[in-house]
C-alpha cells in the first residue's frame, strides 16, 4: 500500500469528457485522459482494504489493490503484467466496462470510489506506448487444432489463451472483420476501432489465424468442422434481439438497434452505404425503445447524425438517483444511469410502453405510447397495467428497438451441431464448458445470455482452460 492516507489526502478526480459542443460533431472517443502524475494520485486513494470487495465484484477477478499500488509507485510494466494476468483485453474493459469494482469499492460508501476503470485504461495505454505489450507466440506447437467460432470478447479471449498454449487456433467470423459487437455494435465514440486493430496485430503476430466472411454451416459445413478440428469452442454471442409485436412493426423506419449501430460503424470505417438503405437521422424525430446501454448508443449516434429530437422510453420504473435500498453496497446498485449520450440531448421517459406504431403509405410517422404502473400482488408477483387516460402520440420517423437480446441464434450452426439449450434458449454446458456434443465447448453470451464484455472475457478464459485440459487427454 503506497500511501496509507491517500484516500484522505486526495479527492476522486475523473478524467471527464470532451465538451458536448465539440464531441457531437464527430465520432472520436468521448472520454479524456489524466496526466500520469494525477493518475498516480488517484491510485494512491486505494486503501488496500482487509476485504477487497473490488476484487470480489470484478468478473475477471482482477487483483485491483495490487496493481493500484504498482501504478502509484510508477511501476507501469509490472502493473500491466498483473492486469493482463486476469484480463486479456484491459484496453476494452477500461473503456466500456460499467465497473462493478468501483460500485463495490469501500470508498463508494461515501460516493467517491477509486477511479479503477480509468486507472486500468491508463496502465494499458502506457504499456502500449512504452512497448511493454509484445507478441507472445508459443515456443512449441502441440499439433492440436482448435476452431473458435465468433470473434467477440469471449471468442478473442479463448482463442488468445489456446493459441499461447501451443495449439493451432483458427478464429472464425461470419462478418468481414474480427471483433463481433466490439467492432460492429459499440460506437466509435466509446471504443475506437483502432484500439481493436492494435490488439489484433499482436494476436496475429502470435500465430492466431483469423478467418472472416466465413459462416459455419454455409461456407464450411458442420461435418467438415468436426472432421478438421480436435476441439470447437462456440462463442457466437446472443444475437437474437427481442422484437416488439405491435401494430405497425413492419413500417419503414422501424429497425433493430444493431442495424442502425452496425451501419454507422461501417460508415465510419469507410464503407459506401447505398443511400436507399442508409439509416440517417438528420432532421428526423427519433424514438429509442429500450432504456439500456444499447439504447443509449442509439441516442448518441442519432445526435451525431443531426436528429431533430431524440426520445428514449423504458417500460420499467425510473431507478433511484443515488442510493437504492434494494441493492445496497457492496452489490451492484440499480440506480439511475446517465450516459454521456444522454447528456448530449435526449428526453427520457420511464413507465412507458409502446401501444402501436403509426404510419402513412407504409412509412413511420409516429408512435402511440402509454404510461404504465407496476403493482405487486398479495402473492408477491408484480404485474403491469396501463394508466387510464395516459395515451399520447409522439411524432417519429425512426424507431429503434433496443430491448435487449434473448438468446443465441439457433438456426444454422447451433441446430446443425445439435447442441442442447436451456429454458432461456442458451447453449447448455457442464462445469468444464462442454456442450452436449462431443468435443464442442461454449462460452460467453452463447451460454450466459446477453451480459457484460468483462463477463464474456472471463467465460472465454474458463473455456480456454477447459479446452486445453481436454486436449491433453485426446
Amino acid at each position: 500500500m503506497g500511501n496509507p492516507k491517500g484516500f484522505l489526502l486526495y479527492e476522486r478526480k475523473e478524467a471527464g469528457n470532451r465538451p458536448i459542443k465539440e464531441r457531437i460533431f464527430d465520432f472520436g472517443e468521448v472520454e479524456q485522459t489524466l496526466n500520469a502524475e494525477d493518475r498516480k494520485l488517484q491510485a494512491a486513494r486505494c486503501m488496500d482494504c482487509g476485504v477487497p470487495y473490488c476484487n470480489w465484484a470484478c468478473p475477471v477477478e482482477s487483483v485491483i489493490p495490487e496493481w493500484q499500488d504498482l501504478l502509484y509507485r510508477g511501476e507501469w510494466k509490472r502493473a500491466s503484467d498483473l492486469l493482463h494476468s486476469t484480463n486479456d483485453f484491459p484496453e476494452f474493459t477500461g473503456r466500456i466496462c460499467p465497473a462493478p469494482c468501483e460500485k463495490s469499492c469501500t470508498l463508494n460508501l461515501h460516493d467517491a470510489p477509486v477511479t479503477i476503470r480509468e486507472n486500468e485504461c491508463a496502465i494499458v495505454e502506457r504499456a502500449f506506448d512504452d512497448g511493454f505489450i509484445k507478441p507472445q507466440p508459443p515456443k512449441i506447437r502441440t499439433g492440436k487444432k482448435v476452431a473458435v467460432i465468433g470473434s467477440g470478447p469471449a471468442g478473442l479471449s479463448a482463442a488468445t489463451l489456446l493459441n499461447r498454449a501451443g495449439h493451432t487456433v483458427t478464429l472464425f467470423e461470419k462478418d468481414d472483420a474480427i471483433g463481433g459487437l466490439l467492432r460492429f455494435g459499440i460506437p466509435d465514440f466509446k471504443l475506437s476501432k483502432q484500439v481493436i486493430d492494435r490488439r489484433l496485430a499482436i494476436l496475429e503476430a502470435e500465430g492466431l489465424i483469423f478467418k472472416t466472411n466465413t459462416e459455419i454451416g454455409k461456407d464450411i459445413s458442420v461435418k467438415e468442422l468436426l472432421d478438421q478440428f480436435d476441439a470447437i469452442c462456440l462463442t457466437v454471442g446472443a444475437m437474437q434481439p427481442r422484437d416488439l409485436p405491435v401494430e405497425g412493426r413492419d413500417l419503414k423506419g422501424v429497425y433493430f438497434a444493431m442495424e442502425f449501430l452496425t451501419q454507422q460503424n461501417k460508415k465510419i470505417r469507410g464503407d459506401i452505404i447505398d443511400p436507399a438503405v442508409r439509416l440517417f437521422a438528420k432532421d428526423k424525430n427519433v424514438l429509442v425503445i429500450g432504456g439500456g446501454d444499447t439504447g443509449s448508443d442509439c441516442v448518441g449516434t442519432s445526435n451525431r447524425q443531426g436528429a431533430r429530437s431524440v426520445t428514449q422510453i423504458e417500460i420499467l420504473p425510473k431507478p433511484p438517483e443515488k442510493k437504492n435500498p434494494a441493492t445496497p453496497w457492496p452489490f451492484y446498485p440499480n440506480i439511475l444511469k446517465t450516459s454521456s449520450s444522454h447528456e448530449e440531448g435526449c428526453e427520457r421517459k420511464w413507465n412507458t410502453a409502446t401501444k402501436r406504431l403509426i404510419g402513412k403509405d407504409g412509412i413511420l410517422t409516429g408512435a402511440e405510447i402509454v404510461e404504465v404502473q407496476w403493482i405487486k400482488n398479495a402473492d408477491g408477483k408484480t404485474s403491469m397495467s396501463e394508466v387510464e387516460g395516459s395515451k399520447q402520440i409522439i411524432p417519429c420517423e425512426f424507431a429503434f428497438l433496443s430491448m435487449g437480446f434473448i438468446q443465441p441464434v439457433h438456426t444454422g450452426l447451433l441446430d446443425d451441431l445439435g447442441v442442447s439449450y436451456d429454458n432461456r434458449g442458451n447453449v447448455v454446458i457442464d462445469s468444464n464448458s462442454k456442450s452436449s456434443v462431443s468435443k464442442v465447448f461454449a462460452a460467453g453470451d452463447t451460454v450466459l445470455g446477453a451480459t457484460l464484455v468483462v463477463r464474456a472475457i472471463y467465460s472465454g478464459r474458463q473455456a480456454a482452460f477447459n479446452v486445453n485440459q481436454f486436449l491433453k487427454t485426446v
